[in-house]
């Protein structure tokens, strides 16, 4: 049972370098089934997100990442399969006629929650890239399941990219309010207003 020790060295060790803040502005940490859905800009940032949560969430809630990367060192697969209970996609498809999206859609049969993020990819600059369509497929496969937004502020700024030491400055979480897919709304209305709920948490709309 060294998992459970590990996560909880990991999570501590993320809150005490980042200072991290909880700001639960739309909604409450209850126990529902969610897609959190957050912007991307390290490779900490489900780790963040994940630490934020209270420890009973935490059991139910599983990052989604890249194999790409995730599978490249036994310590990765390690920390992101026995640790974290991540749910691995194949970004690369390696098998075209694979459903990219099964193993989220596996994770939603089976009651579990996801962490999510819908830009697809790490972003260095301000604002936010243009959605990916996997979070409006997921929406429309599971419409009971509750999406969050969830805008993580400063990681970047603590963990540059080719930084090895973090700098001392204060992260926040900061969840919205649940969305889910309207009737008759269609793919691009639905990831431009799932975009705009996301930016509007960002430190300079709050």
């Amino acid at each position: 049972m060294l998992e459970p020790l590990v996560a909880h060295l990991i999570t501590s060790a993320a809150r005490s370098i980042t200072g991290a803040r909880s700001l639960w502005l739309g909604c409450g940490p209850e126990p529902v089934q969610r897609i959190y859905f957050a912007n991307h800009s390290s490779h900490g940032d489900f780790v963040l997100l994940w630490a934020s949560l209270p420890p009973a969430l935490r059991k139910t809630t599983r990052p989604v990442a890249g194999a790409d990367y995730w599978q490249t060192s036994a310590l990765r697969r390690y920390v992101i399969n026995e640790v974290f209970n991540g749910v691995l996609i194949d970004r690369e498809r390696h098998d075209p006629q694979a459903n990219p999206l099964q193993p989220m859609l596996d994770a939603l049969d089976g009651g579990d929650s996801l962490i999510i993020f819908p830009e697809g990819t790490r972003n260095q600059e301000e604002g936010l890239l243009p959605f990916k369509s996997g979070l409006f497929h997921l929406a429309t496969a599971y419409p009971q399941v509750q999406l969050v937004p969830v805008w993580i502020a400063n990681l970047n700024r603590v963990m540059p990219k080719g930084r090895v030491l973090p700098l001392p400055l204060l992260c926040t979480t900061s969840f919205g309010a649940p969305l889910q897919l309207e009737d008759g709304e269609s793919k691009t209305q639905f990831l431009q207003r799932s975009r705009a709920a996301l930016l509007d948490l960002a430190p300079e709309h709050c």
